[in-house]
């Protein structure tokens, strides 16, 4: 039988290696795979490429990444959130790359790789500054721009439920980078409030199939954000 089940937040991200490219889940406060974030912390691999909506606030998630000098590179679309002291302070000392996506191209390029495209043209950022370098073409009278598939070795995302194959459903604004994530990294791992037996979950709730999900894994302690 199938059982994607990990028995510790520790062992479901200890393959996570020197250099990897590891997208994160969430939005604001919804769907963060905190626990996930904090293992990683504590399992040390540095020079990291984090994709991500935002880079963290305060002393929480990704910013606990960069507090420790784990990540070299960042690809978000809100690099500055209220509280993001640690990438500012990063940054400025020319100690952490950015790659600024907008928020849709940055979504849309997740869900390229994960659909297998090379990427998409996006009308978004045409005659920028970020739209230099880049390939553009007339389609229809109008510019567009290629953004090119973002693909990652890992993905930590969180969901409110899965089954020991892996299928996830999601708890309301949770379902937000998350699913499109899931399919676009070689090794998705989910932080799940609970597991149950295969079965156990309506289909017609499952939002991402287990094909997409290599692991799950209980959280250790129920969070207080919204999963």
């Amino acid at each position: 039988m199938i059982n994607k089940v990990c028995d510790s937040l520790k062992s479901a991200v200890a393959d996570v290696h020197d250099g990897a490219v590891v997208m994160i889940g969430g939005f604001g406060n919804s769907g963060i795979p905190l626990q996930l974030i904090e293992a990683l912390r504590q399992h040390g691999a540095r020079d990291l490429t984090i994709i991500s909506n935002n880079s963290g606030v305060r002393e929480e998630g990704i910013a606990s990444l960069l507090r420790d000098g784990l990540v070299r590179k960042i690809v978000c679309s809100f690099p500055r959130s209220a509280g993001s002291v640690w990438f500012e302070r990063l940054y400025e000392k020319g100690e952490l790359e950015l790659e600024l996506v907008p928020q849709g191209t940055l979504s849309e390029r997740i869900r390229a790789a994960g659909a297998g495209l090379g990427g998409v043209y996006t009308p978004t950022a045409y005659g920028t500054l970020l739209a230099e370098g880049k390939d553009t073409r007339i389609i229809d009278g109008k510019g567009y721009v290629l953004e090119t598939a973002l693909h990652a070795d890992f993905a930590f995302i969180k969901a409110l439920t899965a089954d020991t194959w892996g299928n996830l459903i999601y708890n309301t604004a949770g379902r937000n980078f998350n699913p499109v994530m899931a399919s676009a990294a070689r090794i998705t791992v989910a932080e799940v409030a609970s597991i149950v037996e295969a079965g156990g979950l309506n289909p017609e709730h499952v939002v991402t199939p287990g094909i997409f999900v290599n692991r799950v894994v209980a959280q250790e302690e129920q969070q207080h954000d919204a999963a």
